[in-house]
């Protein structure tokens, strides 16, 4: 089942991103689903985050889909090379958003091999938001759509994800952001022994 609107216009940005682990994001390209659990997630808090593209209340040709209503994609182009995906989140004019940094691979394997050019991707996860996206065929040229509607979509989870499966600490590359690339905005999913069965189970 999508996740619902509501959960897209919560208030609380970390919370969020720690939610997130678990979920499913899907992407419906020319007809073939590819998709995965979420696996790593990082929070950006927005005016108040010196670590967020909108910090300051930054307003540009590319932030400016930060500043929507939650739900909608939020994809940059890094280094001129690689799409990063993000999750818009919070009310109009509030630009929180969510990065999404690892997947599990659930859907479209050989999709997801031919677009990452290798047959010996790890089976049980996917690690960089640029392979993320690559993997599922995300581009920056997607940015601002719908996240209800059939071409990028999230799902609930079917895992039974616990708090010490998750793992909160700072974030990576944002050096520049001083005091606040110390803070503890970023999720890794850290499966125990039964939820690494429960997936090697799932996976097959």
């Amino acid at each position: 089942m999508k996740l619902k609107k509501n959960f897209y216009l919560g208030t609380d940005v970390v919370l969020l991103a720690k939610e997130l682990i678990g979920k499913y994001l899907f992407t419906n390209s020319d007809g073939i689903i590819t998709g995965g659990i979420i696996t790593e997630t990082e929070a950006y808090e927005g005016i108040t985050d010196k670590a967020s593209h909108a910090y300051n209340n930054k307003r540009t040709k590319r932030t400016e889909v930060m500043f929507k209503e939650g739900g909608i994609a939020y994809v940059y182009l890094c280094y001129g090379i690689h799409s990063l995906f993000n999750v818009v989140t919070n009310k109009v004019d509030i630009p929180h958003a969510i990065l999404i940094r690892g997947i599990i691979p659930t859907y479209g394997i050989d999709t997801i091999k031919t677009r990452l050019n290798s047959n010996n991707i790890e089976k049980y996860k996917i690690d960089g938001p640029g392979k993320v996206t690559k993997a599922l065929g995300i581009h920056y040229l997607n940015s601002g759509i719908s996240l209800d509607g059939n071409q990028i979509w999230l799902e609930n989870n079917i895992l039974n994800i616990s708090e010490n499966e998750i793992i909160a600490c700072k974030r990576i590359g944002v050096d520049y952001a001083k005091e606040d690339a110390l803070l503890p905005y970023r999720f890794i999913y850290n499966p125990s022994i039964n939820n690494i069965t429960n997936l090697k189970a799932f996976l097959k």
